[in-house]
């Protein structure tokens, strides 16, 4: 009750609403600003968010976002800005001039993405870079705005505003001390205090604090090859191999679908061997991992995972030291006999290993089995390694099911399932570390320093992320990654009706169009990054603030907000005009790390041209080895990792020489979606 009557004291004091006549515009109180937290010493920035909860009754949905958002010791790093003002602005005078933040450490940082919502007189609009975590940030609103009338806003009384009232609030006095104090900074965006209309002080969100705990509490673990259902040891010589089939659960009945790895793709790989390890898993029957104080909390597992792995040793005879070993994460909807056996042939002719796990939610029902037939000798069955649940109750295991949090908990999305996923690939980063004895011979197979990774799309997303995390990661190659996920989800046309969708299902719902089949066609009216400010109805900017609610609340399953912690070699391969993770969601991940020189680009705008039997979404181009007229490049961008880690993350060679195809490095950072039609 507290926040509420002060914020809205503020806002009496600041703001003359709209409708209330007034001859000069002046600006209110702008979000974020901590006055909607409160202290918290447990907390690594010292305070947790507090927003106000809506009528529950009416907008559960929104009671059980601001549940969720309260439980976060910060805002969005990425943040939507809302400034409300008494009348119409002159949108023409907005600009990072005009309106920016500055950091506690003297940082100015512009504005982006720029909408105007006439009906409430406020103006909307992100960071133009993404913000630091745990950090205060000065935002300031200056005269050089202009109203309707083209007069400047109206002198601040801000100082004398967020004193009305307030003798009796210690929060709200050490705010509007804190605020005034920070003033001084708004001079290296070269405003004096006389140039302010209007200023708030906001904390942006701590990422990093719980997975580097987490870290900190995993242990060498040792694996096992012995998963046959009679106990035998699953380590097999590819030459004694004539199929590897599996039965896939894909319903509680249960129900199986059937299929196995074309062999002939591992032309270099020597031995295929099926292993499982323990990991600690931190996540609830609900899919979140419970928040603890970033500062002084402790995670605590909830449980422990069955871990299982593929690992692919190449051919011949194994160097000194053991084969050096990439990681390879898969994508969404995959599972790791899909694109980890597509690339294991590539690395396995370049000396390297190539082991892979599912996904938290991926690969099916726990039920699931392989069944390796030999020559010569009996097959062996063993566990598929399954992470798939019927998580909805409907009986069916879907492809990915299990990866998102559960009602009430939906904002997170798959944020947990992400991380706990990087928690099981530093777990077996620690595995490899302590020293793996595949064949049972004494002698670790493996380099126990020589430890890689590469992810495609999904697993480019956590691959990001674990390389920001994991230090004992030599060298990593991202291909095809994006974020945030829900930026992902809007600007693709291969995940946008899951955006209708959850819009459709809350209450009251956000849907703001007649539904098609695909609930794709609501519309929410964010200008791409660049482009001139758009004018939105109330509607839109509802959706809007949801989705910047989502992508605030998933931030830490964000594989940009980890790229500023990439300090190993790196390469990140992407498509130009990828349908599935669109351009400028990877131009945010290597904006957020100055990676630009660090990138390959695939032209596929220029190989359709020259060749339209290639697909139009060029997204999967690392593993489209079974389509004639994308295989070369498929191969090229393999060939471009498995040298990288030869090299031990020395060499980052051209895909395709001077031919044109492939840019190294790339000059373009995307903010256009260029979809071939």
């Amino acid at each position: 009750m507290r926040m509420i009557v002060r914020a809205a004291l503020v806002s009496v004091a600041a703001l003359v609403l709209p409708g209330v006549a007034s001859a000069v515009v002046k600006a209110g109180q702008p979000f974020p600003t901590n006055l909607y937290t409160v202290s918290d010493a447990t907390q690594a920035t010292g305070v947790r968010v507090s927003l106000p909860k809506p009528d529950c009754g009416t907008r559960p949905s929104d009671c059980a976002d601001v549940d969720v958002l309260n439980g976060l010791d910060g805002f969005n790093i990425q943040p939507r800005i809302s400034v409300p003002f008494n009348g119409p602005i002159d949108l023409a005078t907005v600009s990072s001039s005009t309106i920016f933040l500055v950091s506690s450490g003297g940082h100015v940082v512009g504005i982006n993405q720029i909408v105007w919502e006439p009906a409430a007189n406020t103006l909307h609009l992100e960071s133009d870079e993404q913000l630091a975590q745990a950090t205060t940030y000065l935002l300031v609103v200056t005269r050089g705005v202009h109203g309707g009338d083209r007069a400047p806003l109206d002198a601040t009384r801000f100082r004398h505003d967020l004193n009305f009232g307030h003798t009796k609030d210690p929060e709200a006095k050490a705010y509007r001390k804190a605020l005034l104090d920070a003033l001084p900074l708004a001079a290296a965006g070269g405003a004096n205090p006389s140039d302010i209309a209007a200023a708030s002080l906001f904390t942006t969100q701590s990422i990093t604090a719980i997975s580097r705990k987490i870290r900190g509490q995993l242990g060498t673990v040792d694996p096992t090859f012995l998963l046959g259902t009679s106990g035998e040891r699953t380590v097999f010589p590819l030459s004694s191999v004539s199929s590897i089939t599996w039965r896939r659960q894909i319903s509680t009945a249960p129900t199986f679908s059937t299929g196995g790895l074309f062999l002939p793709l591992l032309g270099g790989v020597g031995t295929v061997a099926f292993g499982s390890y323990a990991s600690p898993d931190y996540e609830t029957a609900a899919k979140i991992i419970p928040p603890v104080g970033t500062a002084t909390g402790t995670p605590a597992p909830q449980g422990t995972n069955s871990v299982q792995f593929s690992l692919f040793l190449p051919a011949g005879a194994r160097p000194a030291g053991g084969w050096p070993v990439a990681i390879f994460g898969h994508g969404f909807t995959d599972w790791k006999n899909g694109a980890p056996p597509v690339v294991a042939g590539t690395l396995g002719r370049n000396g390297i290993a190539t082991l892979a796990i599912n996904v938290v939610g991926h690969g099916g029902g726990v039920l699931g089995t392989y069944t390796v037939d030999r020559i010569g000798l009996p097959p062996v069955t063993l566990p598929l390694g399954g992470r798939g649940i019927d998580q909805d109750g409907n009986g069916s295991i879907d492809s990915t099911e299990g990866v998102n949090a559960a009602r009430p908990y939906t904002l997170v999305g798959n944020r947990d399932g992400l991380r706990q996923t990087t928690i099981d690939l530093m777990q077996a980063v620690k595995m490899l570390k302590g020293g793996v004895d595949v064949d049972g011979d004494t002698v670790d197979d493996l380099s126990t320093s020589r430890i890689y990774y590469a992810g495609q799309s999904f697993g480019g997303i956590y691959g990001t992320q674990l390389h920001g995390l994991e230090p004992d990661i030599r060298a990593a190659v991202q291909n095809v990654p994006g974020g945030p996920i829900i930026e992902i989800a809007r600007l693709s046309p291969s995940f946008r009706a899951l955006v209708g969708l959850s819009l459709l299902s809350r209450t009251p719902s956000l849907y703001n169009a007649v539904p098609n089949a695909g609930f794709s066609n609501f519309h929410e009216n964010i200008p791409l990054r660049g482009l001139p400010p758009v004018i939105a109805t109330s509607d839109e900017t509802a959706i809007q603030q949801l989705l910047d609610r989502t992508e605030w609340a998933q931030q830490a399953g964000n594989p940009a907000a980890y790229a500023p912690y990439i300090d190993t070699p790196v390469i990140f391969q992407f498509a130009r005009g990828d349908q599935t993770v669109p351009n400028p969601t990877t131009s945010a991940i290597l904006r957020a790390c100055g990676c630009a020189d660090r990138s390959t680009l695939y032209r596929h705008d220029l190989a359709f041209a020259a060749n339209p039997a290639l697909p139009k979404n060029p997204h999967t181009f690392l593993t489209n080895v079974a389509n004639p007229a994308a295989a070369p490049y498929a191969l090229a961008a393999q060939q471009q990792i498995a040298t990288f880690f030869a090299s031990d993350g020395m060499t980052t060679a051209d895909p395709d020489g001077l031919a044109p195809i492939f840019e190294m490095p790339t000059s373009m950072v995307p903010e256009d979606l260029a979809f071939i039609p």
